[in-house]
Parts: C-alpha cells; structure tokens; sequence
C-alpha cells in the first residue's frame, strides 16, 4: 500500500465545523463529504494508509484571522502527536491590518505558509491588498497556497493570468496552485502555467470530475514532479479521492511521487523535528 500525504485539507473547530461545511457546500452547490472535523478526518487515515497533512482554513474576514490560525496551530500539535508528519498553513485576509505582525506570530507558531481563497474572499489573486503579503512571504521563504479557477463568470478571481502577474512580480515566491491549477477551468489555465518555475500542483477537486485520460494528459504537462496529492477535505474524503486517483494510469514511481515523495521533498515537513 502506498504511503499518502494529504495536501488539502480544510479543517475547523468542533464548534463551528457543521457551520462551515455548510456553508462551503452552499458557495460550491454540493453537499461535503466530511464533517469538517480535524478528528473526522484522522478517522480516514488508517484504512488508507494517510501519514501525514497539510492543515489550513479560509479567512472569510479580517476579523476571524487570527482565530484560524490559532486553531490550525493547535490542530497541528495534535495531529503531530497522534504520530502523523503534519504542517499547517495560516489563514490571511485582504483587510487585515498587520501583515508582517502576523505572519510572523504565526511563523513562531510554526505554520509555513499561507492559504488564500481569492473566490470565497472575494479579491483577485493580483489585487494590490495582497502585493506586501507575497513579498513578504518570499522573504521569509514561507509557501502561498491557492485556490485556482472556477468557470463561473462572477467568480474569476483565481484566473491563471492573474498568477501570472504574481509570479513576474515575486519570481522567489513559492506557490501552490491547487486543483491542478483550475478547478473546472483546465484548457484555459493548463497551458498558461506549465513550465512555471516554483508553481506546484494538488489533485483536489480535480480528478473527480476528469476522465482519467485527461488527468494523465495535465499531469504529464504540469509534470508528475511538481504534484501532490490531495482531497480538499471536507469536500471529498480520501478513500473515494485515492479510488479516483488509482485509475490514472501512472507508473509505480510517478504514484510514489504524488501520494508521499513530492510533498516529503517540496513541503519538508520534518524539517523542525
């Protein structure tokens, strides 16, 4: 059984979690899978052989950031001490006053990224709000995570394009552009951002919605080096993910890669143990 790394993971506190999923369901029009529990999603882990995940949440204002990335810290600690090789990364909105204040209390929490959903939050990914949050970021050598495409015209925030702009901008900055690069927009934002340098991929909400065929032609045009595998937890759960992925006709190596390899060499979780 292969070994699997989890890179897309939204988790939330017990309190709020029925309240999120609902609402992340609400936004995307389908129900969760998941109940949006960090527990919930451990509970998944065995079966399918799961040792470690990237834990984030999304900032929906400026008022809850500090909150989330308090919660992810903590979920972290614990998912590290039931044994798994786990990270998070913070929230970050927009509005949010202090930047660099905190970023760095939450470098010292020991999250090593941050996670921007530009549709949900409602800013595009090259608004000028955020230009100071990516600088800093690659100053610091801390990864920024995104939510990339959607083919519905009032939610264009994610268009490759506008990562491009970014990636002129900040050619240090490492980025992780989620969903194979464009959730249900993959013939526009594939070419686009193939052969960009320090551009990384996950599988989420991706590969349940191509042919196996056509996830085998964008991982091959992406390269199976730069991907990692991931559920977008609670939206899907891993045994159905994994069952998706394993139809991909890949070689041995290249699923070694995607599951663990990829994530153990590009994210390092280890790195602080």
């Amino acid at each position: 059984m292969y070994k699997v790394f989890d890179v897309h993971t939204h988790t939330y506190p017990e309190a709020i979690a029925e309240k999120a999923t609902t609402n992340l369901g609400r936004f995307y029009e389908f129900v969760c899978a998941g109940k949006g529990t960090y527990l919930d999603l451990e509970s998944q882990a065995e079966e399918n052989n799961v040792q470690g995940y990237l834990l984030f949440s999304v900032a929906t204002n400026a008022h809850q950031v500090e909150k989330v990335n308090d919660s992810i810290a903590s979920l972290v600690d614990l998912s590290r001490s039931h044994g798994f090789h786990t990270m998070g990364f913070a929230g970050m909105h927009q509005d949010y006053p202090d930047f660099e204040k905190e970023i760095l209390r939450c470098k010292k929490l020991g999250l090593k990224g941050v996670k921007i959903h530009p549709d949900i939050q409602g800013v595009d990914i090259n608004d000028r709000k955020l230009l100071p949050l990516y600088d800093l970021l690659s100053c610091l050598g801390m990864g920024l995570y995104l939510h990339m495409g959607d083919n519905r015209p009032q939610y264009r925030f994610s268009e490759a394009e506008k990562l491009l702009d970014v990636l002129e901008l900040f050619p240090r900055l490492t980025v992780f552009a989620a969903h194979l690069g464009g959730y249900n927009d993959w013939e526009h934002s594939v070419p686009l951002l193939k052969g960009k340098k320090n551009v990384y991929y996950d599988t989420s909400s991706a590969i349940q919605f191509l042919p196996p065929e056509k996830s085998r032609e964008i991982i091959g045009q992406l390269g199976a080096e730069n991907i990692m595998f991931g559920t977008d937890y609670p939206v899907a759960n891993t045994r159905e993910m994994l069952d998706f992925f394993m139809k991909i006709k890949l070689t041995d190596s290249e699923r070694e890669d995607i599951l663990w390899n990829n994530a153990m060499r590009i994210l390092r979780p280890d790195d602080d143990l």
